[in-house]
């Protein structure tokens, strides 16, 4: 069984887990502007808590985004130090796939919103997996909620701050939800997780090959834009 170093801070969370085997350490606290002062602290305490030495590790995962620039390019950068500093690879896993693994509610279909600011969500359809992973349904996109496109499913699931924040115009564009969670944020132990399955697959990369992923390259609406909001 691996034994995996997790990051996730694109989001209002800063979040840390270790997976060793079966067994997780973790610490989530939602701490938004506060992600730099506390993740290395993080790192320690679940490394101390399941009595596990940095140099014992298989591998560094991280949350890829989308989400908060500044937060994806935080993880990034720390995964990528660990992992050069300890020559292991580093696994690359979806902050919306982790978002929708945690998802709860009786059916298989979930939609993972992440509040993208500017009026927009980043969205990722997933379906459930016979292992309790999920896996993804199209490509993750970035649009307003009014314009959200999904696959066609009996009923979702949805889970994420883009629908708490969007609510009415996600239920516009899909009635057929069963099960709902506006305040859901992603979780490292989600990311370790799917990251163990994707070191398994052979899918982790050198730690000067991880890339972030933000899905739009526009950072902050202009003034005639905040006028126009």
């Amino acid at each position: 069984m691996s034994v995996i170093l997790a990051i996730e801070t694109a989001t209002e969370a800063c979040s840390v887990a270790l997976l060793d085997g079966a067994r997780v350490a973790e610490r989530h606290e939602i701490a938004p502007r506060r992600h730099a002062e506390l993740v290395l602290p993080m790192v320690d305490a679940v490394l101390a808590e399941a009595g596990v030495a940095k140099r014992a590790l298989d591998a560094i995962a991280v949350g890829r985004g989308p989400g908060a620039f500044t937060g994806v390019r935080l993880a990034i950068s720390i995964a990528q130090g660990l992992a050069l500093a300890l020559d292991k690879p580093v696994v690359m896993v979806s902050t919306l796939a982790a978002l929708a693994l945690d998802a709860q509610g009786d059916g298989d279909a979930i939609l993972a919103l992440i509040d993208a600011r500017m009026g927009e969500v980043y969205a990722g359809a997933f379906e459930r997996d016979d292992d309790g992973l999920v896996t993804p349904v199209g490509d993750e996109t970035v649009a307003t909620a009014a314009a959200l496109v999904v696959p066609e499913r009996a009923c979702w699931i949805v889970a994420g701050t883009g629908y708490g924040t969007y609510e009415k115009d996600v239920r516009a564009r899909i009635p057929n939800i069963a099960g709902a969670d506006g305040a859901a944020l992603p979780h490292a132990s989600a990311i370790a997780r799917l990251a163990a399955r994707e070191l398994a697959a052979g899918r982790a990369v050198d730690a000067s090959h991880a890339q972030p992923v933000y899905l739009r390259d526009k950072v902050a609406l202009t003034l005639a834009e905040q006028r126009k909001a």
